[in-house]
C-alpha cells in the first residue's frame, strides 16, 4: 500500500521534488512541538521522520530534526513559517544528498528465530556494528546505527528470517567539520519580546 503524498509534493513548473532535513532549535516547554508539527499538518507538508530532544538543559533548548519533500518553493516556505515561530530560535534546512552532513538513524530490531537464523540475522547487520541489548535462546534485540535506506534494506532481509519488530528514531543530523550553529541566546529580540509578554 503506497503512502499518500502531500499535495505539495506533486512536481511543479516551478522545481522537483527534493528530500529536505529542517533541524529547529525551540524552548524546551510544553505545546512547543505541537505548534511545529501543526505548521506543518495545517498547511498540506508531509513530516517523513521527526526527531526531538533537549539538547542544552541551561539554556532549556531542544532540539527538533524534520525529514520532509517538497519543490524549492514549498521548502523556502516551510523555512519562513518555522522562522516566524514564537520559540524557534534557529531553522538550518539540509538536502538530503549534502555531502558535508552526516545523517544518520538508530533502529532496534527484535528477531525471534532459532539459534541459526539469529546467528544468519546478526550476521547481516555486522557491517553497521551493532549492538545486542537483550538475547535468550529464542530472540535478539539488535542496535544498530545506519542511513535510513540501509536500515529499509536491512529489515527486508531480515523479515524472512524472523523480525518481528522494528523501532526507529528518525533521521538525525550534524554538519562535518568545525563549523556549528550558533545564536545569541541572550541577544535574541524574539526570545526577550516572547519572555516579556509571559511575565506580564
Amino acid at each position: 500500500m503506497s503512502t499518500p503524498k502531500s499535495a505539495y509534493s506533486i512536481p511543479t513548473k516551478k522545481g522537483k521534488i527534493d528530500k529536505h532535513i529542517f533541524v529547529v532549535w525551540v524552548d524546551n516547554e510544553s505545546g512547543v512541538l505541537a505548534r511545529v508539527v501543526g505548521l506543518f499538518s495545517g498547511r498540506g507538508y508531509n513530516i517523513e521522520s521527526l526527531a526531538v530532544a533537549e539538547v542544552d538543559a541551561t539554556k532549556n533548548i531542544s532540539r527538533i530534526t524534520i525529514v520532509t519533500t517538497g519543490t524549492p518553493q514549498v521548502i523556502d516556505q516551510i523555512k519562513l513559517q518555522l522562522k516566524k515561530l514564537v520559540p524557534v530560535h534557529k531553522v538550518a534546512d539540509f538536502k538530503r544528498e549534502d555531502k558535508n552532513v552526516i545523517f544518520k538513524e538508530m533502529a532496534l530490531l527484535k528477531i525471534v528465530a532459532q539459534k541459526k537464523k539469529i546467528e544468519k540475522c546478526l550476521k547481516e547487520c555486522k557491517k553497521f556494528n551493532p549492538i545486542i541489548l537483550d538475547k535468550t535462546s529464542k530472540s535478539v534485540v539488535v542496535q544498530i546505527t545506519a542511513l535510513r535506506r540501509e536500515i529499509d534494506i536491512m529489515s527486508k532481509k531480515l523479515k524472512p528470517h524472523g523480525l518481528t519488530s522494528t523501532s526507529r528514531t528518525g533521521a538525525i543530523a550534524m554538519t562535518r567539520g568545525a563549523d556549528t550553529f550558533k545564536w545569541n541566546y541572550k541577544g535574541d529580540k524574539k526570545w526577550k519580546c516572547f519572555m516579556k509578554k509571559m511575565l506580564m
